[in-house]
C-alpha cells in the first residue's frame, strides 16, 4: 500500500489517502482498520460497484473477531455479525435500497445496539449521516469500464470529535 501523507491539522477532519492493489491488500486494510475500531463507531464506505466495499468489510469483520462469514448485504438490507470474543458486533448495512434516515435504520430491528456496534454501511451517503456526528468515511475508487485492472484509491476520512486526533497513517503500515 502507498501512502500520500500531508501534515494534520486537528481543526480539520484527519484523512489518509492510501493506494491499493489485489483484493487482499483491501482485506488487510480491513483488518489494520480493525484495530481503530470501537463500539459506536460509524464507518461509511462508497465506490462503484466492484470497488471492493464488501472485500474490505470482509477484513473488518477477521480484524474484529466476528462469527459469520462477512457478505454482500444487498438482499436482506443488514446483517449483524456476533463477536466470538470480548469485542463489539459488527453490523454491516447495504443502504442502497433504504430511502434514508435513522427511523428506516432502528425500523430494521436489528438484534444490538447500535450503539454497542461496529456499523459499516454501504452506500450510505445521505441516508445515515444522522446516526452520529462521529464518522469515518471511506471512498473507493476504480478504473470504470472494461478493465481488469485491481488498482484501488482509497480515501479514510474521520469526522467528528471521536476521529479528531485518531492517527489513520497506522493503515498504510
Amino acid at each position: 500500500m502507498a501512502m500520500e501523507a500531508a501534515p494534520h491539522n486537528p481543526a480539520e477532519p484527519s484523512s489518509q489517502h492510501l493506494t491499493i492493489t489485489s483484493p487482499d491488500q483491501m482485506k488487510e486494510l480491513g483488518r489494520r482498520l480493525a484495530k481503530l475500531l470501537r463500539a459506536g463507531d460509524l464507518v461509511m464506505l462508497s465506490g462503484e460497484l466492484g470497488a471492493g466495499k464488501t472485500t474490505l468489510t470482509r477484513g473488518l469483520g477477521e480484524g474484529l473477531g466476528v462469527r459469520g462469514a462477512v457478505t454482500s448485504p444487498t438482499f436482506v438490507i443488514a446483517r449483524v455479525h456476533p463477536s466470538l470474543g470480548d469485542g463489539p458486533p459488527l453490523v454491516h448495512v447495504d443502504a442502497y435500497r433504504l430511502g434514508g434516515g435513522l427511523d428506516e435504520m432502528e425500523d430494521l430491528d436489528l438484534d444490538v445496539s447500535l450503539t454497542d456496534s461496529v456499523i459499516v454501511v454501504e452506500w450510505g451517503e445521505g441516508k445515515v449521516e444522522e446516526l452520529t456526528d462521529d464518522r469515518l468515511q471511506v471512498v473507493i475508487h476504480r478504473a470504470v469500464g472494461d478493465t481488469t485492472d485491481e488498482v484501488r484509491h482509497v480515501t479514510l476520512t474521520g469526522l467528528g470529535e471521536r476521529w479528531t486526533r485518531a492517527d489513520l497513517s497506522v493503515l498504510s503500515a
